[in-house]
């Protein structure tokens, strides 16, 4: 059984692509000045802190994007609204 036929990922995405990406964007900053505040705690040289940095956080951009997206077509646990207002749908 595949994961569409078992009706736990829905047909289309529950949020635009472009709010994933500004949501991805804004998080990895948040990551990457942590990320380079602690590399430069431990290597005490703020270049190689940098470089360390935008290596990790350019891997874990692309990462949190294509989780995101998959999990934008999982419908379990989310909440849609109707008629009657939110609801959970599973």
């Amino acid at each position: 059984m595949s994961l569409r036929s078992s009706s736990v990922l829905a047909g289309q995405p529950l949020q635009g692509r472009s709010r994933v990406i500004v949501k991805t964007v804004c998080y990895r900053f948040v990551m990457l000045c942590i990320t380079v505040t602690i590399a430069w705690l431990f290597v005490g040289d703020v270049g190689d802190a940098l470089n360390i940095g935008i290596a990790a956080n350019l891997v874990k951009t692309g990462t949190y994007y294509g989780y995101e997206r998959l999990w934008d077509r999982i419908e379990w646990g989310a909440r849609t609204t109707g008629a009657s207002g939110p609801r959970n749908t599973r």
